[in-house]
């Protein structure tokens, strides 16, 4: 089997890191985050089509000019819209867009629900997202300072703080909308690649007791390509299922696929080399091996 020199290119690794890095930091400096419904505020309704003939497509069409977000809802038929508003907008204009809208779809659909979420709700829903990575970061960091020691936990932290940063700047890069399940695909994509640096770290840790007088980078090289099948395997698993979401999900779940498998690329590129980079310049042996073994 061909046996792929990765910590060759290490140095390569920095350049790519880095450049990621400063591209996040300084689109979050200056254009910030699209933020959703969610987050910024804006009108929800859930609405049913009186006619099976009038669908998402067309009302889509009739709202175009507030620029809608729409998805179906279970199997009623129910559709919801959801528009989001200026900053800053009155209650005046947020009942006059709920006006303009129910004049456009008329008596084309029965209304379920009418919702207006305001700044403040955004904000405490902004608030609780936050805490929630902050949360999750903190038991990711205590996990794994608690399974590994020395480079390995050094690693595996360094490598999942530039996972969340990476993750937040490609949302701002982007322009995808910022919302609750950019969250989501946050802590699932920061989640997947903790998990791809465990598995890489325990073939590491069994070749160091294999192989106890090999140079640090052929032995982690040799783990790599041991593990290369199953990393293959598991990510493009992933990003398969993210394709098929993309072409039948509708759009409600386009950026959802989008910036999953980004996430997925992203965490396999910072498990191969960020992490495991981190590892080889510790150069370590079997007096750090990590508690348990």
């Amino acid at each position: 089997m061909m046996k792929l020199r990765f910590m060759k290119y290490r140095k390569l690794s920095y350049w790519i890191a880095g450049a990621f890095i400063l591209l996040s930091v300084l689109s979050l400096m200056l254009r910030g985050l699209n933020y959703g419904i969610d987050f910024a505020g804006g009108i929800s309704m859930e609405v049913t089509p009186v006619e099976q003939s009038y669908t998402i497509d067309k009302m889509r069409t009739d709202l175009e000019q507030f620029n809608p977000e729409l998805q179906s809802v279970g199997d009623s038929g129910a559709i919801l819209i959801r528009v989001g508003l200026h900053k800053g907008a009155t209650d005046a204009e947020q009942n006059a867009r709920v006006t303009e809208i129910k004049d456009i779809l008329g008596n084309k659909v029965e209304y379920s629900q009418v919702q207006i979420v305001g700044p403040k709700i955004g904000g405490e829903l902004v608030r609780g997202g936050i805490l929630a990575i902050l949360f999750s970061f903190i038991l990711m960091s205590v996990y794994v300072w608690v399974r590994y020691r020395g480079g390995y936990a050094i690693g595996s932290f360094i490598s999942l703080c530039l996972d969340f940063v990476i993750m937040f700047g490609f949302f701002s890069i982007t322009g995808l909308e910022f919302n609750q399940t950019a969250i989501a695909v946050i802590l699932m994509g920061v989640g997947y690649s903790i998990n791809d640096k465990v598995v890489n770290y325990d073939r590491i840790e069994e070749n160091i007791r294999k192989y106890h007088k090999m140079p640090m980078d052929d032995l982690i090289d040799l783990s790599v390509n041991e593990m290369m099948r199953r990393t293959i395997m598991t990510g493009l698993s992933t990003i398969l299922a993210m394709v098929a979401l993309f072409l039948f999900g509708g759009p409600a779940l386009r950026d959802f696929s989008i910036a999953m498998t980004f996430a997925v690329v992203m965490g396999t590129f910072t498990s191969i080399y960020i992490s495991n980079v981190i590892l080889y310049h510790f150069n370590l042996r079997d007096d750090s091996i990590p508690n348990g073994k």
